[in-house]
């Protein structure tokens, strides 16, 4: 029997993999992060497992941990049209700042990447946090926490405005008339806010599936807020299933406070995988990967994720008391990677050392080293709790590690009824089971209330 309720699966394109020494390993090209070709040829055998997605990351800098392995580097729109050019059904997720972006222009560059795509694209919203990044863009700081997500607000709401504002039905090409575009159709928007002021309309038509699909990623109480009004795929960092049952609960009652639908918001915890035929050699690969991330790297990476000196961080001794007692939830680094962290390492009674191993010098999200079969028997766990309706995967090492779960977990997947055999649809949001959008519905979701400002 097939279930009616399926699993979502996208795979994220994390340079060389999820593990900070992955470039590292044998069975990588060290500079393949740099090569379009490496992340297309991913795409495509994603696609040939009937993937939802593939996902990609951005960063802004070249930060002091590049030092010591590859990181995000090519534009995403960009590549994902390049991906696009070679596949024709799977999604393409890119990432793009609303803090250092200009809705007008990053509108049009996602509406037109969904235009040359078919309607395969999807936009994970950040704010990006860090000063390095603030001074590439003539700032000398980066605005605080909270008014970055009152920014992306508006941003969103002033982009789903401009999505909205060019129905397909304006194009008439009456070639007797000789009316090509029917201009009472297409309005301005006249978008006057705190941080942006855009006459519009939009140049570019409304795009095969409505807009492109929005996606985002943030655990704090601002990250939490912004999801449940506009995200309609979630990206979430919970370790435990109990924590993201809760999670869950709590973005679509939210979304259900602004009049959307809780079922249109799609839950989707990272997942980080180490795969062998057996559970010890699966560990035995887990052991290796982490004695490849550079110590320095490691500790460097910790201490950005908790926002504190990476010298409070002493191997053999646990984390800083006032970290594990999280009396400094208001920090500008990513919270709910903190969050996380600090949950993690007090569950678990880790000291410092212990951690940065287990981490494998990532952000924290959860890692499962087993057989397929294990890692499948996870996912269902997680599923049918209602802690996930699907999952980003980040493979250990790229590409091996992404061959061996397309190839072995997601037929597993499939003998159980819990993933597709073939796609049932052309757009990202068929495969999400999202509703299309028609020009009435673009320009209205989150509606138009005032982003909290109580915290």
């Amino acid at each position: 029997m097939t279930s009616k309720r399926q699993i979502h699966v996208n795979l994220n394109l994390l340079n060389a993999g999820v593990y900070g020494g992955a470039w590292r390993s044998p069975e990588t090209d060290p500079r393949a992060s740099f090569d379009f070709g490496h992340y297309v040829a991913l795409a495509k055998l994603a696609e040939r497992y009937k993937l939802d997605a593939v996902f990609l990351a951005d960063s802004l800098i070249i930060a002091d941990d590049a030092r010591f392995r590859p990181f995000q580097s090519l534009e995403p729109t960009v590549l994902l049209a390049v991906i696009g050019a070679a596949t024709k059904h799977i999604g393409l997720i890119g990432t793009a700042s609303t803090t250092y972006s200009d809705p007008f222009n990053l509108a049009r560059r996602l509406a037109t990447l969904d235009h040359v795509s078919g309607g395969r694209a999807g936009w994970n919203v950040v704010t990006t946090v860090g000063d390095r990044a603030a001074q590439n863009f003539g700032l000398e700081g980066a605005p605080s926490h909270h008014d970055r997500y009152v920014r992306a607000a508006e941003f969103i709401e002033l982009s789903l405005k401009l999505w909205g504002s060019f129905p397909q039905g304006a194009v008439t090409a009456d070639k007797g008339t000789g009316e090509f575009l029917d201009l009472a159709q297409v309005a301005p928007v006249d978008h006057v806010g705190e941080y942006y002021q855009v006459r519009g309309p939009l140049n570019v038509p409304q795009s095969p599936q409505g807009r492109p699909v929005l996606v985002q990623a943030g655990s704090s109480t601002d990250g939490k807020e912004l999801a449940a009004r506009f995200a309609e795929v979630v990206f979430t960092v919970q370790k435990t299933i109990q924590e993201s049952v809760s999670f869950s609960d709590d973005i679509r009652r939210q979304a259900q406070d602004w009049g959307r639908d809780p079922a249109h918001v799609k839950i989707l915890p990272g997942l980080s995988t180490v795969i062998g035929s057996t559970e010890s050699e699966a560990l035995t690969r887990q052991r290796e990967l982490e004695d490849l991330v550079h110590p320095d790297y490691a500790r460097a990476r910790l201490a950005e994720v908790l926002g504190v000196d990476a010298r409070e961080l002493v191997a053999d001794q646990y984390l800083p008391a006032h970290l594990v007692a999280n009396e400094d939830p208001v920090v500008q680094a990513s919270q709910g990677f903190r969050t996380s962290v600090i949950n993690y390492a007090r569950r678990e009674s880790l000291t410092v050392g212990q951690l940065l191993r287990s981490l494998g010098g990532g952000a924290g999200h959860r890692i499962v080293a087993g057989t397929p079969e294990q890692i499948a028997d996870d996912m269902e766990e997680w599923f049918t709790a209602g802690a996930a309706d699907g999952f980003n995967i980040m493979a250990d090492v790229l590409p091996t590690g992404a061959v061996t779960f397309l190839e072995q977990v997601i037929p597993e997947l499939q003998r159980r009824g819990l993933f597709r055999r073939e796609y049932s649809g052309h757009t990202l949001r068929e495969h999400y089971g999202l509703p299309h959008l028609g020009p009435d519905d673009v320009a209205h979701l989150g509606g138009h209330a005032t982003f909290s400002n109580a915290h």
